[in-house]
């Protein structure tokens, strides 16, 4: 039991006050330590080596565990909250959508979706970085795998309507007591009207595909033709649920990722300056590619030190489905588990100078960390089935808004937050048009 604990709260104070000081000071207290939170019992685990197991070789013993039981707000068996056997079958379903190969098919609709909204920032501005970035990343996820554009108001509605889902899921695993779930709260009114608003959104691009089958050729598409063991269509509700959780799961991650990478090179010019010059170097060629990203390889590494450094995984559950050895350890069957991808990324026996923001830590002739040490999007055979896609589009949106202006930041102390991802805790950054020469003309 990790110290601290005190009587019918036990941990919950610490965790409150500062979430992601909390878990990673946990890791100093070895590679299995117990916590409690008012009368439940979490088991954390903090090794690389326990994690790797039990996201891999023993992955079978551990369903997806409370944060994703209240994340099913979403839909109960969609894919990034299915356990067992449904999560299987939505898996094999829905993974040529997100085969490498597709993934380059998606590519110009990124460029396309992504290039509007850098366009249409005001120089000298102010921005919220974090729903700038969350409304690209949700327009790109619609755009490429919806085949929808809904304008700036909708989608912010939609933005809110998630967030709102969101927090009242991560506040119901810190304070799992299922009787206040029902109770007519506020916050419970709330969590149910952004559902409904985000169903209802959901179920508009729904009927325009019935509407006009032959127009389409998207994952919504491939759900509407789809069939279950039996052979019969999928339920309504059931691609409902598909189409809202992939919306919310596939834009909040990146979105806070690129949020973090701009804050770190306003604080660093040199960075700033060497990305500026891939990008320029590459985009002189043309617009961005599936053939010219590879070549964006400076730009990858600061996305894949952004993923180390501001890990959005700051929290991650399992339940343990009967007996576990993991390790040295015993858990018993319904134990409550909890890793940290966060926590992990910081580790300074795993990472020199983690603290440091050093995007050529990634060089290949760097030494790497072993593996399972790092694992932004998860391990095993519940990884998120949307790495590619995430990677890709990250580095797209990078050199996109890289290409066309500089942020700054402004005054006040940028912190991480532990919400449902790792937010910044406020960031406003101001674009400045950027003014460089390309092959001789002036942009």
């Amino acid at each position: 039991m990790a110290p601290g604990k005190l009587p019918l709260v036990g941990h919950a104070i610490p965790l409150i006050k500062d979430r992601l000081a909390f878990i990673q000071h946990l890791r100093t207290h070895g590679p299995i330590v117990r916590i409690t939170v008012g009368p439940k019992t979490l088991t954390v685990v903090n090794s690389p080596e326990l994690m790797h197991k039990m996201l891999t070789s023993q992955a079978d013993e551990f369903t997806k565990g409370l944060l994703f039981e209240k994340l099913k707000l979403f839909g109960k068996d969609a894919l990034p909250v299915a356990d067992g056997k449904p999560h299987l079958r939505r898996r094999r379903l829905m993974q040529p959508a997100f085969h490498r190969q597709q993934i380059a098919g998606y590519v110009n609709a990124m460029r396309t979706t992504v290039e509007p909204y850098v366009a249409g920032w005001n120089g000298g501005t102010p921005l919220d970085l974090k729903t700038e970035m969350q409304l690209m990343t949700q327009g790109v996820v619609m755009s490429a795998l919806f085949s929808a554009t809904p304008p700036r108001e909708p989608a912010y509605k939609i933005l809110h309507s998630v967030d709102t889902v969101f927090k009242t899921a991560l506040r119901r695993a810190l304070l799992p007591v299922s009787a206040l779930e029902q109770l007519p709260t506020r916050g419970n009114r709330k969590a149910r009207a952004a559902g409904t608003a985000l169903r209802t959104a959901v179920a508009d691009i729904i009927a325009e595909h019935r509407a006009h089958p032959d127009a389409y050729d998207d994952i919504v598409s491939l759900l509407l033709t789809a069939q279950d063991e039996t052979g019969a269509a999928l339920p309504d509700d059931e691609i409902l649920s598909e189409v809202t959780g992939l919306l919310a799961a596939g834009s909040e991650t990146t979105a806070v990722v690129l949020a973090w990478l701009f804050h770190e090179l306003g604080r660093n010019p040199d960075m700033e300056r060497r990305l500026h010059e891939e990008v320029d170097s590459v985009l002189a060629e043309g617009p961005i590619t599936a053939e010219r990203v590879p070549r964006l390889a400076y730009t990858r590494r600061l996305v894949s030190e952004t993923l180390r450094l501001y890990s959005p995984a700051w929290l991650v559950t399992r339940k343990a489905v009967e007996d576990v050895r993991l390790g040295e350890f015993t858990l018993p069957a319904d134990t409550d588990v909890i890793w940290s991808a966060y926590a992990l990324h910081r580790d300074p026996d795993i990472y020199p100078d983690p603290l440091r923001f050093d995007p050529d830590r990634w060089l290949p002739e760097r030494p790497q960390p072993p593996k399972g040490a790092f694992i932004p999007f998860g391990s095993g055979k519940r990884m998120c089935m949307g790495d590619a896609f995430a990677w890709t589009e990250a580095t797209i949106i990078t050199a996109l808004v890289a290409n066309r202006w500089r942020l700054r930041p402004t005054h006040g102390t940028v912190r991480p937050v532990g919400a449902i991802t790792t937010h910044p805790s406020s960031l406003r950054m101001v674009p400045e048009l950027r003014h460089h020469t390309v092959v001789g003309k002036a942009r």
